[in-house]
């Protein structure tokens, strides 16, 4: 069953083979990629599982035993962030059936959605640094053709932007990696941990943990690495907008929280305090830019910014609770932030445009896409019961427990003008009357089969009620959820049993 944890890369990986096999057969493409969805969903589901029931689970690939070979590992966190992989995934290829248009589909859109998959799972389950490395470069190149795909100005300008940064944050992280090696030997990040802590020289692991805190710090958007992100997030088709804007930083996330957890944890009183104030700036900078902002994604793009601020907040405080908090706050994020996404691109669909001040008449006239809208947005703002409450509380009172006041002040405020935003866009675009001009200029809907061109607005509604049903449930369901969370964090707290697991499964 240990083999179960490769199936989240094969499966998108044979999809999008598949795809490539039928690459005149659009039709022939959508059904394959919503079959894969649907198969990485369930697969998922059991590893996690399997996880929760079995402990942590390892494969050696090729049987060279760890540290030799490739190694791939499902821990709880791990595992969670594959099944909000394959959540998302799904969700936003249910949607890209009525969105993404014939052109985009000809070129390969939908095995592009499939490789980026597959280098997010892979991202998440890799035990090998130079691995993840590997993992973000496949991410990198799937990610840098989706956004491009299409050639539109403004998307090929935002792609540039995105790509540079992100050759600089591999370029560091690179560098980082060989000078790791150089000194311990080893890559694989169970022997790494081991062999870090008797390491005699603490000044070069901290030098180095700065290079791996710039290098994934682009990738995840914290202050002052975010630029790129609202520059080029708002770009593409709003398919590839919310895969982004769900999936791609919080590999970046993920990357801190493991090697912050697992490698750097020598001198916390200075690394993970860096953390914590980078974390209150991510918070104050990105709100204010989404407070600034008058169209819709990009004030989604900055609340990313913003909402990345809690996730490592908890990894700056570095206690368990703060670590549930982070996790707890991961889960909800993903669903809402894509399902945001995924609602701007309805109001563009049904208005022709993302700006606010063209937009309206929203909830009188598509009042179950206005109560979605409300759920995701109240959701992000904390607004009890909702996710992101339950979210932000376990953080605040994680701050308030090791008196961190700063920290959680800073939260507060950024949760009042999170509602602030989310109200300007309420207000804006679903509340105010439809201006005259609103809707004369949308453009036409992209050619769909017959099956499709008859219910289209159908096919956006179905992935955006399942995300806000499961933020409903998230809130609904706390208790275990904080469970799930709890667990996870105790994980990566005590990383004893993930370095044994590793270590002493040589097959």
């Amino acid at each position: 069953m240990n083999q179960l944890v490769v199936l989240p890369l094969l499966l998108p990986l044979l999809t999008a083979i598949s795809c490539l096999l039928a690459w005149k057969r659009p039709r022939l493409q959508r059904y394959l990629s919503i079959t894969g969805g649907v198969l990485l969903l369930i697969t998922t589901l059991v590893l996690l599982w399997q996880v929760w029931e079995d402990g942590i689970q390892v494969v050696q690939i090729g049987n060279w035993s760890a540290p030799f070979g490739i190694t791939f590992v499902a821990d709880l966190f791990s595992a969670i962030m594959v099944l909000l992989t394959a959540i998302v995934g799904l969700a936003v290829a249910i949607y890209s059936l009525a969105s993404i248009d014939g052109q985009r589909e000809a070129f390969g859109f939908h095995a592009l959605f499939q490789i980026l998959l597959m280098g997010v799972c892979g991202a998440f389950l890799t035990g090998d640094l130079f691995n993840l490395y590997v993992w973000f470069e496949v991410m990198l190149i799937a990610s840098f053709v989706l956004l491009a795909l299409g050639g539109e100005r403004a998307q090929i300008e935002g792609a540039i932007k995105y790509v540079t940064l992100n050759l600089i944050s591999s370029a560091l992280f690179l560098a980082a990696i060989g000078i790791l090696y150089a000194i311990a030997g080893t890559l694989n990040m169970a022997d790494l941990a081991r062999q870090l802590r008797t390491f005699d020289q603490p000044m070069i692991i901290t030098a180095l943990s700065m290079l791996f805190l710039v290098a994934f710090g682009i990738k995840a958007a914290v202050f002052p690495l975010f630029f790129w992100l609202p520059a080029s997030y708002h770009t593409p088709p709003v398919a590839v907008s919310a895969l982004f804007a769900g999936l791609l930083t919080k590999v970046g996330v993920y990357a801190l929280i493991r090697v912050f957890t697992l490698l750097f944890i020598h001198n916390t009183d200075f690394t993970h305090t860096l953390i914590l104030v980078i974390a209150g700036l991510t918070m104050v900078t990105g709100v204010l830019g989404a407070v600034a902002q008058n169209e819709f994604r990009r004030i989604l793009s900055f609340h990313i910014i913003s909402q990345i601020g809690y996730m490592i907040m908890g990894l700056g405080l570095f206690t368990p609770l703060a670590l549930t908090g982070s996790v707890f706050y991961i889960i909800h994020h993903i669903i809402v932030k894509t399902n945001l996404f995924l609602i701007s691109g309805i109001a563009h669909r049904l208005q022709g445009t993302y700006e606010l001040k063209k937009l309206g008449g929203l909830y009188r006239d598509h009042f179950l896409v206005a109560i979605f809208f409300l759920i995701s947005a109240f959701s992000l703002a904390g607004i009890p019961p909702l996710s992101g409450f339950w979210a932000k509380m376990i953080l605040v009172r994680a701050g308030l427990e090791v008196a961190d006041y700063v920290i959680v002040v800073v939260a507060l405020v950024v949760s009042i003008l999170t509602v602030y935003s989310m109200t300007k866009i309420w207000a804006e675009a679903f509340w105010k009357p439809k201006p005259p001009s609103a809707g004369e200029t949308a453009q036409a809907a992209p050619a769909q089969p017959a099956v499709l061109a008859r219910h289209p607005l159908l096919l956006y509604l179905i992935p955006v009620a399942m995300l806000a049903g499961i933020t409903v449930l998230i809130g609904l369901s706390a208790e275990p959820i904080f469970q799930l969370t709890s667990r996870a964090a105790e994980q990566l707290l005590n990383p004893a049993a993930y370095i044994e697991a590793v270590l002493r499964n040589p097959f």
